[in-house]
């Protein structure tokens, strides 16, 4: 609404004011502003009015102002109600966006906002500090898998020594098993040798005690008689050599006992070795079972890794989006602080209109020079307000 106000009054039938004058006051409602171009009263001799010759157009010129007078205040009182309806959606906005525990603090508008993104800065640096502790413990669970592995290596290579140590000693075991099997039956045969040969022995012993026992012949001829020492002597040559064969069969049996002996420690070497091979076995599983647990905890500490950095990522959502809420709200908040200067704005100018339409009104002089002095004073405290660079 575009409201042109001009001091110049009717040819004829005007009013002189002597010394008077009124500039072009014009505003627009809805946050165009009002301009006061310029308003300036001069008085000779104290600032008195010359209020004579009034005529009947300037009565009417009066009842014109009265009327747009009233039209104006109706605009003022739509403002002031437009301007109490914004400062009540103001309200409820402000109430509905900000916590009960800080309504009362009604100057920081986004304290609420502040704290929530406070605690949400909280948890990410908890969550953080969470995470170097997490890496922390990768790390120490890598090393240590590290030196386990090594360890399993040193193991491996130690279990593989033994693995051929055992297959040499099996190769040695059963080529010793065979040589003892023959052993055995070339000792068995050796016995059952032996006791023939006690059985010879016997049977020539008792064939030349009855040789010798039952000759008791006579006889007439004078036949020459055996040498009595030439048997002796066959019969000693007989049992020297049965003697030498009985030393040589012990000798025999007395290796073959050697070997038994040898056979039995390499039967206790090869226990102790199968006893060491369990023993390796036990720790090899044990070094498994705990490489199973170190690869277990790094795939959950990876997945608890993942899990915490979607979850970081979902915060440092949040708090862009809370960002860009706080700075889309502070900009509605700036939008309406400048609509609510505008009305405050248009609402002062229309008070100064009012004020310069009540200069018009017929009464006594000395409150028409009041009511003229009062919109002097506020006319150059706008002016100066306007125009910041001059001193008012």
């Amino acid at each position: 609404i575009l409201i042109f106000l001009s001091s110049a009054m009717s040819s004829s039938s005007s009013r002189h004011v002597s010394g008077m004058g009124v500039g072009r006051v014009y505003g627009g409602a809805g946050g165009t502003g009002i301009h006061v171009s310029k308003a300036s009263f001069s008085s000779p001799a104290g600032g008195a009015l010359n209020l004579a010759g009034v005529t009947v157009s300037e009565k009417a010129t009066m009842q014109n102002l009265n009327d747009r007078l009233a039209t104006y205040l109706d605009k003022v009182r739509s403002l002031e109600k437009a301007n109490a309806d914004l400062e009540l959606k103001i309200r409820q906005f402000l109430d509905n966006k900000t916590k009960p525990a800080v309504q009362s603090c009604a100057a920081d508008l986004g304290f609420g906002i502040f704290i929530r993104i406070k605690d949400l800065q909280d948890k990410i640096t908890f969550a953080a500090c969470e995470n170097a502790g997490l890496v922390l413990a990768v790390d120490d669970a890598q090393l240590t898998g590290n030196d386990f592995k090594v360890k399993f290596e040193h193991e491996l290579a130690m279990r593989q020594s033994v693995e051929a140590d055992i297959s040499g000693l099996k190769r040695l075991l059963q080529e010793l098993t065979l040589s003892w099997k023959d052993l055995v039956k070339q000792i068995n045969g050796l016995k059952v040798e032996l006791i023939k040969l006690r059985m010879n022995n016997e049977e020539d012993l008792l064939a030349l005690q009855a040789q010798v026992g039952g000759q008791v012949n006579v006889e007439v001829d004078a036949a020459p008689q055996e040498d009595l020492s030439a048997v002796m002597a066959g019969i000693r040559e007989h049992y020297e050599t049965v003697a030498n064969k009985n030393r040589r069969e012990l000798e025999s049996w007395f290796q073959s006992g050697e070997l038994n002996k040898e056979v039995v420690v390499s039967t206790e070497i090869l226990q102790t070795t199968k006893t060491e091979i369990s023993e390796l076995r036990r720790i090899l599983q044990s070094l498994e079972i705990k490489l199973q647990a170190e690869i277990t905890v790094e795939m959950t500490l990876a997945e608890t890794k993942s899990r915490y950095a979607n979850l970081l990522s979902g915060f440092q959502g949040q708090v862009e989006g809370l960002e860009e809420h706080l700075a889309h709200l502070r900009a509605d908040l700036e939008k309406q602080k400048a609509m609510y200067g505008e009305l405050l704005d248009i609402k002062t100018r229309l008070e100064l209109e009012i004020c310069v339409f009540t200069a018009y009104r017929p009464g006594p002089l000395l409150t028409t020079r009041l009511v003229h002095r009062g919109c002097l004073r506020v006319i150059v405290g706008l002016v100066g307000h306007d125009n910041p660079t001059r001193s008012p």
